[in-house]
């Protein structure tokens, strides 16, 4: 049975939601038609010529890092970049990028950089944002008037979860009140306590919808002062995200964590740099595939003994050096990815098995590639 790209893209975007990228990012289907038939998946951290000739005819390259990120106005044959493009097509092949989507999907990069050092990941470090910050409404409503306020707040956006509409919970309960001068009740009166059979309704709405909901309910209430609570809610904790918290399968010296790190990752001429004292018991470690300072801080709260990341820059792993007190390794940017193409490779062959050839590319891409010595 013959497998399409089309079906390659769909198991991908599972695997690693679109929704997941950072704004700024480009990932999905860069050249390929979605209704050709791929006979092999070669998977690379990025596109170059070396890596796009050692894909066969027919075959798809899944890259980590997108080919065409920034704006582009050509892709003529006489540009480096073009000229892959062209090289692609012409052979019949595809490329597709998964890039930060995988860095924050569970499982994702840095599950795969955890997994490569040993480690057992047992949180996220950044959480990925939740799509929209939630209010949940709790209305009182005369029992024969309940069903008019459900309606005019779905339609202003409430009683929305995931792929359903209109979706609240209801219990009927007794409302109590007592009019005084100058109310005017839609019903009892004046001077005499009133109780009416009244149901208790719930619903969740975007914040961004609050003014909108209020305005409908108030506009499909009977009553000329609605009894009502509006609560902000907390997101789930998320299992997608920036980042890793794991843990080591017992104490040891930070030296012996950098000589881990050091055996369990590629060679490359930017080694393996590290900061912080030798003797430091380490037995949780924060890890980030790829370039990790950013997200300093919240390793600095995060309660672990180490950071494995890649890219720091001198200024901010300086002070944070002197700040928290949690050490730092440092390694190719390359390399700390790296581990992810055997994870995206897995995936795809759970799914399509034999009907499907799946290298991984062994090309390093790391644009480093000499090196001076130790110059401590």
């Amino acid at each position: 049975m013959s497998v399409r790209l089309a079906d390659v893209i769909e198991v991908l975007d599972e695997a690693y939601p679109p929704r997941l990228a950072e704004s700024w990012d480009s990932v999905g289907l860069v050249c390929g038609d979605p209704a050709d038939v791929i006979e092999s998946v070669t998977v690379a951290i990025d596109a170059t010529p070396a890596v796009v000739d050692e894909v066969p005819e027919r075959g798809l390259l899944l890259a980590h890092h997108p080919l065409l990120l920034r704006g582009v106005d050509t892709v003529a044959a006489s540009t480096p970049k073009g000229a892959l493009i062209h090289r692609l097509i012409r052979s019949g092949r595809a490329l597709f990028t998964a890039h930060t989507n995988a860095d924050s999907a569970a499982p994702g990069v840095s599950d795969a950089l955890a997994t490569a050092l040993g480690l057992t990941v047992e949180g996220v470090l950044e959480a990925s944002p939740t799509a929209a910050d939630l209010d949940k409404w709790v209305i009182y409503v005369p029992q024969q008037n309940a069903d008019a306020v459900r309606e005019a707040v779905f339609a202003a956006g409430a009683g929305q979860i995931g792929d359903y509409s209109h979706c609240s919970w209801s219990v009927t309960g007794i409302g109590q009140f007592l009019p005084h001068d100058g109310a005017s009740p839609a019903i009892g009166s004046v001077g005499t306590v009133e109780q009416v059979s009244e149901d208790r309704i719930e619903v969740v709405a975007p914040a961004r919808a609050r003014g909108a909901v209020l305005a409908a309910m108030r506009a499909a209430h009977p009553y000329e002062e609605p009894a009502f609570d509006t609560f902000t809610m907390l997101p789930p904790p998320a299992d997608t995200g920036l980042g890793r918290i794991a843990t080591l399968p017992r104490a040891e010296r930070f030296g012996d964590f950098v000589s881990r790190v050091g055996a369990a990752l590629p060679r490359t001429s930017w080694g393996v740099r590290a900061a912080g004292d030798p003797d430091l018991p380490v037995s949780r470690a924060a890890v980030c595939g790829g370039a990790g300072d950013s997200l300093l801080g919240a390793v600095a709260g995060a309660g672990v003994q180490a950071y494995v990341t890649a890219d720091l820059r001198h200024h901010p792993a300086d002070e944070h050096c002197r700040a928290s007190g949690v050490a730092l390794i440092d390694v190719a940017h390359w390399a700390s990815e790296y581990p992810w193409c055997e994870q995206a490779a897995s995936v795809l062959r759970s799914e399509f098995g034999a009907k499907l050839a799946m290298r991984v590319s062994e090309i390093r891409t790391d644009p480093w590639n000499l090196c001076a010595g130790n110059q401590s």
